[in-house]
């Protein structure tokens, strides 16, 4: 092969190069507006399905219309509070990053909260919540009722859980008995328990975890533990 083919082929082969990093580099340019358009609805369909809303997303024409409808509907309050318990002014719920707020110190967080009002004209306190699985990754949203205790609704995900075992997290067999159960024994805060073999029926600060998914359950259970802890201040000063 002489000199001149090789050059061709190199000079071929760069110019390839770059015709496809540009159309990659234009595509993604294209398609983020898009993407992020997707995890804003993703997760306001998230807050709403903790307070047993936006129940028909995957049903309708246009799902985002729809969750953008009941989101601003129902959700009348997106605050932050800091580690005190205060309201801090001029911030949105919405546009706080969770992942970032948690790698911080306790008093340097910026903790958001979704104030929704149901039809019946009741309050739903609505806090999300992220921590560690067994793989990557797990999150989720936990709503109260007007008590500042008892769960009204609760939804988990989750990036890389074991199929089958930790990743039903997302499940509704999982998620449903956390309705009813309490954080607070004698006005003091206990979180929720996951228990492995199973919680008694009359546990009312426990839960069933996932069979296999023992490390999986452990991690939502250090989730809910550790970030609810962190509104504890609110509740004090602001249940009923």
């Amino acid at each position: 092969m002489s000199k001149q083919s090789n050059l061709y082929i190199f000079l071929y082969a760069s110019a390839m190069v770059v015709i496809v990093a540009t159309i990659l580099s234009v595509a993604a340019i294209f398609l983020k507006p898009f993407q992020q358009k997707n995890l804003e609805i993703e997760k306001k369909q998230d807050i709403l399905r903790s307070v047993k809303l936006a129940t028909k997303a995957n049903e309708v024409n246009d799902k985002n219309s729809y969750v953008e409808k009941e989101f601003a509907k129902y959700v009348v309050e997106q605050l932050v509070i800091d580690s005190k318990g205060e309201i801090k002014s001029g911030m949105s719920a919405f546009d706080i990053k969770l992942k970032e707020e948690l790698a911080k110190p306790l008093g340097e967080r910026n903790l958001p909260l979704y104030i929704c009002k149901l039809d019946d004209g009741s309050l739903k306190y609505v806090i999300p919540v992220r921590g560690k699985g067994l793989w990557g990754p797990i999150w989720g949203n936990i709503a109260f009722n007007e008590d500042m205790n008892t769960i009204y609704g609760a939804v988990f995900s989750h990036k890389g859980e074991t199929p089958g075992l930790g990743a039903d997290i997302d499940k509704a067999f999982f998620q449903d008995p956390f309705v009813g159960k309490q954080i607070l024994e004698n006005q003091k805060f206990v979180s929720i328990t996951v228990v492995k073999g199973g919680a008694a029926p009359t546990d009312i600060h426990g839960v069933d975890a996932i069979s296999g998914g023992t490390i999986t359950s452990k991690g939502v259970e250090d989730m809910i533990k550790d970030c609810l802890n962190a509104y504890v201040p609110y509740f004090s000063k602001n249940r009923k």
